[in-house]
């Protein structure tokens, strides 16, 4: 009988030690460590890979493989690959371009913001044109079934194995797949997977983003990893779906699925099997309380794009951000909105961070800000009230706390507005958070209008990083700025002195320090008189 010992395991940045720490030699993270029984591998003991690829050679013998040798950079094909639309604009720019086969997608979230919702709707779309295989590992088939009739996608299922748009040799192995497929029963078309309600409900109108494709979308209800590995072998989808991660298992470990060597030993496989098919893989991860995703750092080393769903859950719009793409820039932002009929992308996402410019409030200004490389035009609101306690508060929705310090402490240094024994309070409408440097000039403009009970110009959008001496210093992809502004009907811009840039659609006010923007953006401002 093989031995077995203790191995404690960071489940934050996955470094093992034989013994328990408070803290993680590693990582430095607190409470972490987490035990685990390790049994010695025994001689012969079969790894998923290697099932899946004994299974994949005795269904389908392949030539001996050939030596495989180093080349050069020069020697490498430079000829584009192709990439597969996804049929959802603002996927396909988080994504860099389109979906890149044989690549992994880890997309993590908070409970019930979305992530299945937009990979089944994703899948859905991809389905007219591939073949689909969802794995739906916390779902039966027929809760799936529920989702897809809730959300407009009928009429699928029912179409045989093969097809896609590679085709090819994909017929041949049709053949060589059927008997592998009346031995495995979890894989269902969608449409056989018919719920038997006491009353059906009516359908819902389907969604213009969400057609009724031919059938090449299968679900596999199945947590087990060589049975999945087993079944992406035979039936080769050019997209597969993971849902999720934390809730396969491989049965020679004899850890609990969700924890640290699970997922690593998973992602890893999963991993082999989709380089090895050109398989693209979108795998959905838990995420702990503090926003990151749960696991092992592993995990996200492992994959090719991390993408993060965020959003308030009472609120209708959904962010996607790339925090990692080998395939394009990061910090690449898409917006979705939850509509009745599912997610629907939303074309002109500066409209939803945008307040209402006819009403004329003061603390209210304009900014610019760049996610990646979409500009976004955004309303900021700041609050300056008297305090009733010894300290004043400061409270940030949406803008970097430390930044709002900082900022303060320019203002009352370099401009003179007393601001010691105030709150202040600072917020970016829509839910986005703003967190890159630009933002300073109209978080200082919105300050120090509401503390002077002042209405800036609404026509006005304020581009600019506040230095600590009172500095406006200059900010990255400044045309692509105005550019945005002026679509929308913005007629004039505060901007750093060093990129007076020129143009045609609006007024460009060069400022060279913080209190100059302020005197020019209050210039004719009115005061607030409805309170008085």
């Amino acid at each position: 009988m093989p031995k077995q010992r203790s191995l404690y395991v960071c489940n934050q940045c996955g470094a093992e030690s034989p013994q328990f720490f408070g803290k993680c030699p590693s990582c430095g993270a607190w409470n972490s460590m987490v035990e685990q029984i390790v049994t010695a591998t025994p001689a012969g003991r079969v790894t998923p890979l290697a099932a899946a690829r004994s299974a994949s050679s005795s269904r389908t013998p392949k030539p001996a493989p050939q030596p495989i040798a180093a080349l050069t950079l020069s020697q490498i094909s430079d000829h584009p690959q192709t990439r597969l639309a996804s049929g959802y604009t603002e996927l396909d720019r988080v994504l860099g371009g389109g979906i890149v086969p044989g690549s992994l997608v880890l997309i993590g979230g908070d409970p019930g913001i979305g992530k299945s919702t937009l990979l089944l709707q994703v899948a859905n779309q991809l389905a007219t044109r591939y073949r689909i295989l969802y794995v739906c590992a916390e779902e039966s088939g027929q809760q799936v079934k529920l989702r897809s009739q809730r959300l407009g996608i009928g009429g699928i299922g029912g179409g045989d194995r093969g097809g896609g748009e590679d085709g090819g040799d994909e017929g041949d192995r049709d053949g060589k797949r059927s008997k592998v497929n009346r031995r495995n029963k979890n894989v269902q078309p969608s449409d056989s997977l018919s719920p038997s309600p006491p009353s059906p409900p009516s359908p819902s109108p389907p969604s213009p983003l969400s057609p009724s494709p031919a059938s090449t979308l299968y679900l596999l209800p199945e947590t087990d990893l060589e049975t999945i590995l087993r079944e992406l072998e035979a039936l080769r989808p050019q997209v597969a779906v993971i849902d999720s991660i934390q809730a396969l298992y491989f049965a020679a470990l004899n850890s609990a699925p969700g924890s640290v060597a699970q997922v690593r030993e998973c992602t890893s496989a999963l991993m082999q099997v989709a380089k090895r098919e050109h398989i693209a893989l979108f795998i959905v991860g838990h995420v702990t309380k503090e926003g990151a995703i749960a696991g092992p750092k592993v995990l996200e080393h492992l994959v090719d794009t991390v993408l993060y769903f965020e959003g308030d859950r009472f609120a209708s719009h959904r962010l996607l951000r790339s925090v990692k793409n080998r395939f394009g820039a990061t910090h690449e932002l898409g917006v979705f909105e939850m509509a009745d009929g599912g997610l629907e992308e939303v074309r002109n996402p500066s409209e939803l961070f945008l307040g209402n410019r006819d009403e004329e409030t003061p603390g209210t200004a304009t900014i610019v800000a760049c996610e990646g490389t979409r500009p976004l035009v955004v309303e900021l609101q700041a609050l300056v009230s008297p305090t009733s306690y010894p300290s004043p508060r400061r409270s940030t929705t949406g803008i970097e706390y430390n930044r709002l310090l900082q900022i303060l402490a320019v203002l009352e240094k370099r401009v003179g507005i007393p601001l010691s024994k105030l709150d202040a309070y600072v917020a970016a409408s829509g839910g986005l958070n703003v967190a890159e440097p630009a933002a300073d000039l109209g978080v200082a403009l919105a300050v120090a209008a509401s503390f002077r009970d002042r209405v800036v110009d609404p026509s006005m959008v304020l581009i600019g990083e506040v230095g600590l001496g009172g500095q406006v210093r200059p900010v990255s992809q400044m045309e692509l700025r105005l550019k945005e502004a002026a679509k929308l009907g913005f007629k004039r811009a505060i901007v750093p002195a060093s990129q007076a840039i020129t143009s045609s659609e609006l007024e460009i006010i060069p400022v060279a320090r913080v209190m100059d923007a302020i005197a020019i953006g209050l210039m004719g401002g009115r005061t607030n008189n409805h309170e008085s």
